[in-house]
Parts: C-alpha cells; structure tokens; sequence
C-alpha cells in the first residue's frame, strides 16, 4: 500500500486542476467566439467539470509527489 504526504498532493493536485479549469475555459471561450456568442454558463460548468475530473485523476497518483512503500 502507497503512503502518500496528503498535503504535498492536496497543494499539488490543486495546482493541477486550476491549470485544467483555466484551459477549459480558454477552449470555450475560444469556440464560443467563433460561433459568434459566449454562453457563459457553458463555459463555467465545462471548466468546473474539467476541474472536477483533474482531481478524481490525480487520486490515481501524481509524478510529482512522492510516495513511500509501507506495511
């Protein structure tokens, strides 16, 4: 079983999922400029869902945190 520094990955993962937001965001507001209107909503509830999946992804692990084989 993999012991893990929780906070090391809470601070990291964290990191992680607002790049993710941040460039789901910058994708639909990209494509909503090209057709021609910004819904807004969509855009939101599109990067907090990337958010949301950022972080159910880094419980399978992160690179950047280490981990220590225990009992």
């Amino acid at each position: 079983m993999k012991n893990r520094n929780w906070i090391d990955w809470g601070k990291k993962a964290g990191i992680r999922a607002v790049k993710t937001v941040a460039q789901a965001a910058i994708a639909g507001i990209g494509t909503a400029m090209a057709m021609g209107q910004v819904d807004w909503k969509y855009v939101l509830s599109a990067a907090a869902l990337a958010g949301v999946l950022s972080l159910l992804t880094s419980v399978a692990g992160i690179p950047e945190v280490e981990t220590t084989e225990g009992e």
